[in-house]
């Protein structure tokens, strides 16, 4: 009887096989760009909000832990409330024009 090569499905949800995980690399830290490298965007948006803004900045290529510094810095310049989800910063209100303004004077030169 012929062999049958082994099959390797990438979207495996489940197996009982404890070596099959083995040969698979962890994922590798995101290193920070420097800050005159990263392509901020910063926009305004209402939607899923109840009609109100938040301020959104986008495009950051850095750890974990720096988006979460860069955040905490942002919501105290700005005296308001926040998070950082799904790598964006959440700035509750308006505050797109002074925001651009400082990450330009922090040293992200290409915010937009």
């Amino acid at each position: 009887m012929a062999q049958k090569k082994p099959i390797r499905l990438d979207g495996l949800v489940y197996s009982t096989n404890q070596q099959f995980f083995e040969d698979v690399d962890p994922p590798a830290a995101t290193e920070t760009l420097p800050k005159n490298e990263q392509k901020l965007r910063v926009l305004l948006d209402k939607k899923q909000r109840a009609g109100k803004v938040v301020t959104l900045i986008s495009g950051f290529i850095c750890a974990p832990d720096d988006l979460e510094a860069l955040g905490k810095q942002l919501k105290t310049k700005c005296g308001t409330g926040g998070s950082v989800k799904e790598e964006q910063i959440l700035i509750q209100g308006d505050y797109q024009t002074k925001i651009i303004t400082w990450l330009k004077e922090w040293g992200y030169s290409l915010t937009k």
